[in-house]
């Protein structure tokens, strides 16, 4: 993650990939908890985020599982991410052609503790493993999920050279270990 700009509501780290930015909401704490607000619409097209989320959606997985890395190149998704129980590592990758850093792969640790959002703009592939016991991952996305556009990187292909910190093997689903090398995967103009 690279420069920052802060506003009272939400401090904003851009991320080495282009679009990507890190939000970190403001929090009132006491001793009987805490309060955020985890969207506004105004705050988020302040900081650069002025989609409409059209669907929400709620991941739950055990420690070790690796997601991903999905995208959809017809209807493509922004994704608004963060955790509310757990840990997890998040990967994004550019697959948009004429980006500067296309093929370009970015990490960050989401946790209900850090209570960080990551904004993951259309033209990215998305996915995460679960550093933690469990993880229940949250996400607002531009678009509706589409079963027959989905597409899939092979979350281990060895030209990407994620760095998915793994600890023992990762449980991954049938569909992702069968996932596109990123060589012949269908990618954004």
């Amino acid at each position: 993650m690279a420069e920052s700009k802060a506003s009272p509501e939400l401090k904003v780290t851009r991320g080495t990939l282009e679009g990507v930015l890190l939000l970190e909401p403001r929090v009132f704490q006491d001793d009987r908890g805490f309060f955020l607000e985890s969207y506004n619409q105004k705050t988020m097209a302040a900081a650069g985020i002025p989609h409409a989320f059209v669907q929400d959606n709620h991941s739950f997985s055990k420690r070790n599982v690796l997601r991903g890395l999905h995208y959809q190149v017809q209807r493509p998704q922004g994704k608004l991410v963060r955790v509310v129980g757990g840990q997890i590592l998040d990967v994004v990758l550019d697959l948009r052609r004429a980006s500067k850093t296309f093929g370009k792969w970015e990490s960050v640790r989401l946790s209900a503790e850090n209570r960080l959002i990551l904004w993951v703009p259309e033209g990215l592939a998305h996915g995460f493993r679960v550093v933690s016991e469990s993880a229940h991952v949250l996400y607002k996305a531009t678009d509706y999920y589409f079963p027959t556009f989905e597409k899939t990187i092979l979350w281990n292909d060895p030209d990407l050279k994620i760095d998915w910190e793994l600890q023992g093997t990762p449980i991954v689903s049938d569909k992702d270990r069968r996932g596109t090398r990123f060589a012949k995967a269908e990618v954004y103009a």
